[in-house]
C-alpha cells in the first residue's frame, strides 16, 4: 500500500480504528420530529374535545331523564291527591253551596260588619265536633278580621240574614296541618252548616229574630 494513499482505516493494537471523518446526517427522533408533533397535539386536542362533547351530551341525558323523573313524581303525587280527596270528601279550595235565600235581601253581610251565626261543624266521616244549634247559642264576631277561621272569613261574605249555606272548608283554611286537638285531627277538611242570624244588631227584613228559625 503506498504512502500516499490515505487508508480508511489503520490496525492498532488489533483493532480496527477510523482515521478519516464520517459524515452523518442529523435526523429527528421520531417522536420529536415538529410535523408529527404537531399531528400528535392536533390528535390530543381534537379526542379532548370529543372526550368533553361526549360528557356535555351525558350530562345533558341526565338532566333531561331527571327533569322526566321529577315530572312524573310530580304528577302521580298529584294525581293520588286527587283520588284521595275524592274518596275521603276532602277538599283543596273552599266550597260554598246555598241551602235558602231569602226572596228579599236588602242587608248582606260585608267586611267589617257584625254578624252572628248559627252552626254545625262536621269532620269528612259525619262525626260532629261543634254545634251552637245545640246550645241555642249563635257566634258573633266582626267578619273579616280574622276572628275566626278563614274560611269563615271568606265564606260568610254576601250573606243575606236568615240565608243557609254549607261551607266544605280545606285545611289551608280552617286549622291547617296542626288541627284542634283533641276534635279536629291536623289536615282536616271541615264542613259547616250555617244559618246568618244578624247583622250589625239587624235580624230578618221584617223585624223579626231568625234566631227561631228551624235547623238545616
Amino acid at each position: 500500500m503506498d504512502g500516499d494513499d490515505q487508508s480508511p482505516t489503520q490496525i492498532e493494537s488489533g483493532r480496527v480504528r477510523f482515521s478519516g471523518r464520517v459524515r452523518t446526517r442529523h435526523l429527528y427522533p421520531l417522536s420529536s420530529s415538529p410535523s408529527l408533533q404537531q399531528t400528535l397535539r392536533w390528535l390530543s386536542t381534537a379526542l379532548s374535545f370529543s372526550s368533553q362533547r361526549e360528557a356535555t351530551r351525558r350530562k345533558r341525558r341526565r338532566r333531561k331523564s331527571m327533569a322526566k323523573l321529577l315530572l312524573s313524581i310530580v304528577l302521580i303525587a298529584a294525581i293520588a291527591l286527587f283520588v284521595s280527596a275524592k274518596k275521603s270528601g276532602d277538599v283543596t279550595e273552599l266550597q260554598i253551596g246555598v241551602k235558602y235565600k231569602p226572596e228579599t235581601c236588602s242587608i248582606q253581610a260585608h267586611k267589617g260588619d257584625r254578624i252572628k251565626v248559627h252552626y254545625r261543624g262536621t269532620l269528612t266521616d259525619g262525626k260532629v265536633f261543634d254545634s251552637s244549634f245545640e246550645r241555642g247559642d249563635p257566634i258573633e264576631f266582626e267578619l273579616g278580621s280574622g276572628q275566626v277561621i278563614k274560611g269563615w272569613d271568606q265564606g260568610l261574605l254576601g250573606m243575606c240574614i236568615g240565608e243557609k249555606r254549607k261551607l266544605k272548608i280545606p285545611a289551608k283554611l280552617g286549622y291547617g296541618t296542626q288541627g284542634s286537638p283533641p276534635t279536629i285531627p291536623g289536615g282536616a277538611t271541615l264542613i259547616f252548616d250555617t244559618e246568618l242570624v244578624a247583622i250589625n244588631g239587624k235580624t230578618s227584613e221584617d223585624g223579626k229574630s231568625a234566631e227561631a228559625n228551624s235547623e238545616l
